[in-house]
């Protein structure tokens, strides 16, 4: 701002000058004020529009996964005894019915300690621990690069650690797991994959100190020197079948088999049906967000607006506590989005998706009331209603014709599942509503959007009007003292014709 002397009144004015100036500020500032007021209003309705879209995102997400098939081909499955076999079930799989019975489980291979071993564990060396000559002992384990063991710097926990962290020359691991439990005193070594194939097979052994003899491990044979153990195939008759296989979880035809024990006598019954009541879920769960988001849209399409609040400005501001500016600011932001063209034609296209037939399906489930959901009375726009018992009726009865209904794919509008058209709908809503107030999660710094560039305008201008106000400022402050020079200058005169007429 331009540097003025405002020291007035010295010519005996009276005049307020720092106040009058205000007040002829507050009446330029009113154009200012009107600028930030439809900057407020539109960063409001962009804040609005945005919300609004994260729900239409949420809504479509939801709708792609009742655009697929395997949302309507849910199976459930049960075992007659989970003691003995556990069951999950694929979309994949046919409903039907299995026995199966576990005679033997899919073990790993095992090479443990035969016996207790003499291990003093306030020694610090394998030496010392387990009453060994110092000297190196190398073995490969299942195939591995070549372990060297130093028997008077190495301890029994080294030499797990070596077991364990076995690599072959690919780099990959030897698939053997080794633990000393030192209560028990006792090595147990384990491969970890199970069935026939596996194995603990420890070769090129060079034993000078009779470190396998003395962990009870056994006594090394053939050439080159060998001590190994063989794992075992699970064995279960699958409908009337003798099967083996090499781990107790394994998949048939789409369902999955855990196996937690055995019978030589009991069969064990497995099911697979149509799981109705998560296909039911699914549904309600879509219609549910479904009704939400309309309501969402709703509200804001007719909520009414008082054009008496508008955003504060400063000096409103400064009148109102801070209860008093929430409250005014509250009303202030309803009813911004009221009738818009945007909002109206997303929730016209949502209803119009989900309230017309589909054409090519079964002719007995092609539109929402064929399956139980219904349009809501007047007053609710557009939100469903789900019959609970034809709605299940009808996934039990006929669940591909459901299926259909919602995700059957074609060209033709008319022939697009329900599923399909609303998630194309919602697609051109949120591009709409993009188009119109940006995204939050653009990776852009300018947010071209229509709102984004009325605010930028916006902003601009309140930057100019910055600059013009405090011109105007300076230049009433400059008039007023040259007013005050004035009006001393014609005291001085009217004192000097004073003297003057005195004088006579």
């Amino acid at each position: 701002m331009s540097s003025i002397n405002r020291i007035f009144g010295l010519s005996g004015s009276g005049l307020d000058v720092d106040q009058i100036v205000a007040d002829l500020m507050k009446v330029q500032r009113m154009k200012q004020d009107k600028i930030k007021q439809n900057k407020q209003i539109a960063e409001w309705q962009k804040s609005d529009y945005r919300d609004l879209n994260n729900s239409l995102r949420t809504l479509r997400d939801s709708v792609f996964q009742m655009k697929l098939q395997g949302t309507y081909l849910a199976k459930k499955a049960t075992s007659s005894n989970e003691g003995i076999v556990k069951v999950t079930v694929a979309n994949s799989a046919v409903a039907g019915s299995n026995t199966i019975r576990v005679t033997q489980l899919a073990s790993n291979a095992r090479l443990d300690s035969a016996s207790t071993v003499a291990f003093d564990s306030s020694k610090t060396t394998l030496a010392d621990q387990l009453g060994l000559a110092a000297g190196t002992v190398t073995f490969t384990v299942n195939g591995s690069e070549s372990i060297t063991i130093d028997t008077s710097q190495d301890n029994i926990d080294t030499l797990v650690s070596k077991i364990n962290g076995a690599k072959t020359a690919d780099g990959s691991s030897a698939g053997v797991g080794a633990v000393f439990d030192k209560t028990l005193q006792r090595m147990f070594i384990s491969s970890t994959a199970t069935g026939s194939a596996a194995q603990v097979k420890f070769e090129n052994i060079t034993d000078p100190c009779g470190l396998f003899a003395s962990l009870n491990l056994g006594t090394p044979t053939g050439t080159p020197p060998t001590l190994e153990s063989n794992g075992a195939n699970a064995i279960i008759v699958y409908n009337g079948m003798t099967l083996e296989e090499a781990s107790n979880r394994f998949t048939i035809a789409g369902v999955t088999y855990t196996l937690t024990g055995t019978s030589d006598t009991e069969t064990v019954n497995i099911t697979l049906s149509n799981d109705t009541d998560g296909i039911y879920e699914n549904i309600k769960s879509f219609v549910d967000l479904y009704n939400t988001t309309i309501d969402k849209l709703n509200t804001k399409l007719f909520e009414e607006r008082d054009t008496d609040y508008l955003p504060l400005t400063d000096d409103e501001r400064e009148e109102l506590s801070e209860k008093q500016q929430e409250k005014w600011e509250e009303i202030a932001k309803t009813g911004l989005l009221r009738n818009d063209s945007i909002l109206s034609g997303v929730v016209r296209s949502m209803r119009y998706s989900l309230s017309s037939v589909v054409s090519g399906v079964n002719v007995d489930y092609n539109c929402l009331a064929d399956i139980g959901i219904t349009t809501e009375l007047y007053y609710e726009k557009g939100k469903l209603k789900i019959n609970d018992e034809e709605l299940k009726k009808a996934i039990d009865t006929n669940p591909q014709a459901v299926m259909d209904l919602f995700t059957r794919t074609s060209d033709v509008i008319g022939e697009k599942g329900l599923a399909v058209r609303l998630y194309d709908n919602l697609t051109g809503g949120i591009e709409q509503i993009i188009d119109k107030a940006g995204a939050e999660d653009s990776y852009s710094l300018v947010d071209n959007s229509v709102l984004g560039k009325k605010i930028t305008s916006y902003s601009k201008l309140i930057a100019e009007w910055d600059d013009r106000l405090e011109n105007i400022e300076a230049r009433y402050y400059k008039q007023y003292a040259a007013l005050e020079t004035a009006l001393s200058q014609l005291s001085q005169q009217s004192a000097s014709l004073s003297s003057l007429l005195g004088a006579d």
